[in-house]
């Protein structure tokens, strides 16, 4: 077995790399890893981890050695490196949360669990669906509307002199409910046409987005299906309240709409999805793990247990526990 770890410097608030390698050393020798077996890489610049990551998969493939990944970095990063291995049976990904959203294990865990080397080096591999959408593959969320908007204009005021990563997103939340509020969007749910006053949806294969809205809070990232959320368009009184319900996930308990969401939401389970403005306002603006353009229209296409992923120990155990009594 190898293992290699590929540290974002660039992500989350500061760098994390100079802390972080020694302690990954460290833990390594801990688990009885020997010094050969394991690789530690600083990342160049974006696209650098799928690369890398890509080249772990090929030579894994050609030697018959299993490989570990895990970044270091937020949800961005671990996209990368799952793309890169994408294909590979011998090629595991996993996450330390060093960026600023960390979505993907609030599916699995707690931050303080994926934080663990010790745990990290302990845990084990599990098959996941995974989504293909317009903005590539897709391990949690794919959305589009007020929220993908929100997102995308958060680097604007991030170049802003003292203005963080709360700073920027709030500016822009403030800058997307001061302009036009919503779309008329068509969308075709494995068959099925509706065109909805929409004022944001989301295709769910994990749980969160947007750092921590609880968009699909009872989703199974292997159970076969992707669960679809879109939520009508609302007057501007309405939209905090709307919203509160959504990041806190009180609009869905036991498979099904609560009644005080039911006014506002739609709900479907799908294998494909798709959507496409049908206003005459142009593109609509779309976000999946870290991808954010905007689009013509956006398709997300289930790939059942296409991805392998490690968790650490007792997120790990969890899921094959529920695995099991399913």
């Amino acid at each position: 077995m190898r293992y290699l770890f590929l540290l974002n410097p660039t992500a989350g608030k500061r760098d994390c790399t100079a802390e972080l390698a020694p302690a990954i050393q460290a833990a390594a020798q801990r688990a009885g890893i020997l010094p050969e077996k394991r690789k530690v890489v600083v990342t160049q610049y974006a696209g650098h981890a799928r690369e890398l990551a890509a080249e772990a998969a090929h030579t894994a493939q050609a030697d018959g050695e299993p490989v570990r990944i895990w970044t270091a970095g937020g949800d961005g990063t671990f996209n990368e490196a799952l793309t890169g291995a994408q294909g590979c049976s011998l090629a595991a990904v996993g996450c330390l949360p060093f960026g600023s959203g960390n979505d993907f294990l609030r599916t699995y865990g707690t931050r303080e669990e994926f934080n663990d080397l010790d745990a990290q080096l302990a845990g084990g591999e599990v098959d996941i669906d995974l989504m293909q959408t317009d903005l590539g593959l897709s391990a949690t969320i794919c959305a589009a509307g007020l929220d993908a908007q929100v997102a995308y204009g958060i680097p604007q005021f991030r170049r802003i002199p003292f203005c963080g990563g709360e700073m920027a997103y709030a500016l822009s939340i403030v800058r997307q409910l001061c302009g036009h509020i919503g779309r008329n969007v068509t969308f075709t749910i494995d068959g099925e046409e509706l065109t909805v006053d929409c004022l944001m949806c989301a295709v769910c294969n994990g749980r969160t987005y947007g750092g921590g809205f609880y968009a699909a809070p009872e989703a199974q990232p292997d159970d076969g299906w992707l669960d679809v959320f879109i939520i009508r368009r609302v007057n501007r009184l309405t939209i905090a309240r709307l919203l509160g319900m959504y990041k806190s996930g009180r609009h869905f308990q036991n498979g099904e709409l609560t009644e005080q969401a039911k006014p506002y939401f739609i709900y479907r389970r799908a294998k494909c999805v798709s959507l496409r403005p049908a206003d005459g306002r142009g593109p609509i603006v779309a976000t999946a793990d870290g991808e954010c353009a905007p689009c013509d229209a956006i398709t997300a296409q289930l790939k059942p247990l296409a991805g392998r992923i490690l968790l650490p120990k007792p997120a790990y155990e969890r899921f094959m526990a529920q695995r099991a009594n399913v």
